[in-house]
């Protein structure tokens, strides 16, 4: 199966480059090694578990996940909550730091699938479509924001989009909420100085290296550094303190530089990979419910690399977003490697074709 068979590398991949990239930190290898291994060794089995679960009870499922996801994301407000570099996105519970907008993902795409699939009958009246699906979603986007994170956000909003989407709601019912995502999103970044800062250096002007452009700009230098062949595993030169955020939001330009233009066609033939999987479940499906939260999920962890890679090559500002099951993070790691879960549970409900029957 092509869903569990690239998670399954990706994440393997992922720990191995996490652990080349914070060889060079001054809390040592073993501790990250630890931590991020932990995390996998916990997510790969939970993945094969929810992959047994029945899609009736995934379908129970959508609004507890929902309020239960919100409820934790509201808790980022609380004595447990956390702030690093102005975000306020995380919580820190019996010493293990969390964030719980990682699980909101997951549970908003299965709980607006469940309400569509409710309203499948009625999706071509705008209200139907709108009720309570955008007000919903866009309390629970803006819990999100409150805490500064328009990363996530804008994450949060493309499965809303691929879910509505996928639904096969009618165009021009379709386009109000693009444009509506379109327009809060330049809105909240015009309102910050600091991300219209972000938005708007220019990363070609070596002007801006020491302040919004330096990552951005030793993410380049390091890939460029790589070549076709890179420098070999372990031996990246922008780690040693030239690259703070090497193993979470850059980890990509790790791979560039230490395996080269080989290893980012191998992780993005991965990805190419995944998403075959999930649009053949898409396309196989008679369930509605199924096709909805697949789309969303398949937008979330596509979407995501794409903001990743982008933001790595110098196409897009820094946004913070993690690169699915590859960047150091427990939280993200569990949360994708749940939502694979899921689409393999899916996968199950795909009727096989008969031996000895030719498929069109």
């Amino acid at each position: 199966m092509l869903i569990a068979s690239t998670a399954v590398l990706l994440t393997v991949f992922g720990l191995i480059m996490v652990i080349s990239a914070t060889s060079a930190t001054e809390s040592g290898v073993m501790d990250t090694a630890l931590k991020q291994g932990m995390f996998a060794v916990v997510g790969l089995p939970l993945m094969f578990l929810v992959s047994r679960l029945p899609i009736s009870f995934l379908k129970k499922l959508a609004w507890p996940a929902l309020i239960g996801a919100t409820a934790m994301q509201l808790l980022v407000f609380t004595p447990l909550g956390i702030e690093d570099a102005g975000n306020r996105n995380w919580i820190r519970i019996a010493g293990f730091t969390m964030q719980p907008s990682e699980f909101l993902k997951l549970a908003l795409a299965l709980w607006i699938a469940y309400v569509l699939l409710r309203k499948r009958t009625r999706l071509a009246i705008w209200h139907h479509v709108f009720i309570p699906v955008i007000p919903v979603s866009v309390l629970a986007i803006g819990s999100v924001i409150a805490g500064n994170d328009l990363g996530t956000a804008m994450v949060l909003v493309l499965i809303l989009l691929g879910c509505l989407f996928f639904s096969g709601v009618k165009l021009r019912l379709f386009i109000l909420p693009v444009m509506l995502g379109i327009v809060g999103v330049i809105a909240l970044a015009v309102v910050s100085p600091d991300r219209m800062r972000r938005i708007t250096a220019v990363c070609s002007d070596m002007s801006n290296y020491e302040h919004d452009c330096y990552q951005s700009i030793h993410a380049v230098w390091g890939m460029a550094n790589g070549g076709i062949f890179g420098l070999g595993l372990g031996n990246s030169q922008e780690k040693y303190g030239w690259l703070p955020a090497a193993a979470n939001d850059f980890i990509f330009a790790i791979v560039g530089e230490e395996l080269g233009l080989i290893g980012c066609v191998v992780v993005l033939a991965l990805f190419t990979f995944f998403a075959v999987g999930a649009f053949h479940v898409m396309r196989k499906t008679d369930d509605p419910f199924i096709r909805i939260a697949t789309g969303g999920i398949t937008v979330w962890i596509l979407g995501q690399a794409l903001i990743n890679i982008g933001v790595v090559i110098g196409v897009f500002p820094v946004m913070g977003v993690p690169l699915p099951f590859m960047s150091q993070g427990g939280t993200a790691l569990l949360a994708v490697l749940l939502a694979c879960g899921v689409l393999l549970a899916f996968a199950r409900t795909i009727p096989q074709p008969e031996r000895g029957k030719v498929s069109r």
